[in-house]
């Protein structure tokens, strides 16, 4: 089995209790394929997997399996920086039989040497028997790098198949590219330099920004797999400032952004993650209405659900306000309002829950009046 294309690193929803939102999960997946993906992955960095209890993961693993239904390839993601634990988490998920392959990152927090990755790697692969690997190399996020001449030792092992490059750095794609057979395949990582990668030899790319337009993205990519330069730059132009825009703030947080101002999902994330800051928001939001994903008086849905304290000791005692997000008495409609002399103003949030902003309030500390706005 050989993945190429267009693959969509999926968003995992939640409810605004934590809880997996499955109904939106499947919807999702039910949309990629129709529009004409050519692989998916569920469970990799923009699904928030950290967060994910075991059978969480392999729950949203087993959903996609089933949604999909054979129409499409399943890449499964299978992360951890223990060895025993990833090697354990990879023999679990290739037991399913509709996974096709599964992605790996480096470890992360430990930075392993060069060494110390190609075993870790090679010791997953080999714990899979014949399921394709695809390696996954994103070290701005696990402090790891795979090197070229490593990625090369890895290419040998018959099961690793590929590797998901995000590093960041078009010459190591290149040198990667140039190290490894025809035969392995090396993906993009990072949505803005699909064609570069693929001009160079590469498959394609896992996306986040398929999340948003799968046809459009999968379009392009199979362009230039084709030599449909002049096709596949025209879709690069267009949606160019929306690739970059997923990277404005912590992925997944612009991308669960964007599918809540159209409708796929609601805007929810755990812990560490909380919602997008409202400049950069609306940075996003003009964004996505000028890619046609959504119309000029939509409105991000997670407005009304966020909340933020004002604090002010310009004048008087020291006081804070909590206010919801879509107040006009505190925002008038441009966020955080301009004209507040930093040393004497300061907003907090945003807070995803009324009682975690007020939470917050009451654990400042020297604030002598602490009152609610009557948006509260």
């Amino acid at each position: 089995m050989q993945v190429r294309g267009c693959g969509t690193a999926l968003v995992t929803p939640f409810h605004s209790d934590g809880s997996i939102d499955e109904a939106a999960l499947r919807k999702l997946v039910g949309w990629q394929v129709e529009s004409g993906i050519d692989f998916l992955v569920p469970c990799a960095t923009t699904g928030e997997t950290p967060t994910l209890s075991p059978d969480e993961w392999l729950h949203v693993i087993d959903t996609t399996i089933e949604v999909a239904a054979g129409r499409v390839p399943i890449v499964a993601g299978a992360t951890s920086n223990s060895t025993h634990d990833a090697v354990e988490k990879a023999k679990e998920v290739a037991l399913r039989s509709g996974v096709d392959a599964i992605l790996t990152a480096s470890p992360y927090y430990n930075k392993p040497t060069q060494e110390g990755q190609y075993r870790h790697f090679k010791a997953i692969a080999e714990a899979v028997g014949e399921k394709p690997v695809i390696l996954y190399n994103v070290p701005g996020r696990t402090g790891a790098n795979i090197e070229p001449a490593t990625l090369a030792r890895l290419a040998e092992v018959p099961n690793i198949v590929g590797v998901k490059e995000a590093s960041g750095n078009i010459t190591q794609v290149a040198e990667a590219i140039a190290a490894t057979p025809e035969s392995f395949s090396v993906f993009s990582g990072d949505d803005a330099v699909t064609l570069a990668v693929i001009a160079l030899g590469g498959a394609g790319i896992i996306s986040v920004c398929s999340n948003e337009i799968p046809r459009e993205m999968a379009t392009m990519t199979r362009a230039a797999l084709n030599d449909d330069w002049g096709g596949a730059r025209s879709l690069q132009r267009k949606y160019l400032p929306l690739m970059q825009a997923n990277f404005i703030e912590s992925n997944p947080l612009p991308v669960k952004a964007v599918l809540t101002m159209m409708g796929k999902i609601e805007e929810n994330y755990r812990l560490p993650l909380l919602p997008m800051r409202r400049d950069t928001r609306a940075k996003l939001q003009k964004i996505a209405t000028e890619a046609g994903l959504i119309s000029s008086a939509t409105a991000p849905a997670s407005d009304a659900k966020e909340f933020y304290i004002y604090e002010n000791w310009a004048a008087g005692p020291r006081k804070i306000v909590l206010h919801r997000g879509s107040c006009g008495q505190c925002n008038q409609g441009k966020g955080r309002p301009a004209g507040h002399d930093a040393n004497h103003a300061r907003w907090h949030g945003p807070y995803p829950t009324l009682a975690q902003g007020r939470e917050a309030a009451h654990g400042m500390m020297g604030v002598l009046i602490r009152s609610e706005c009557k948006c509260v």
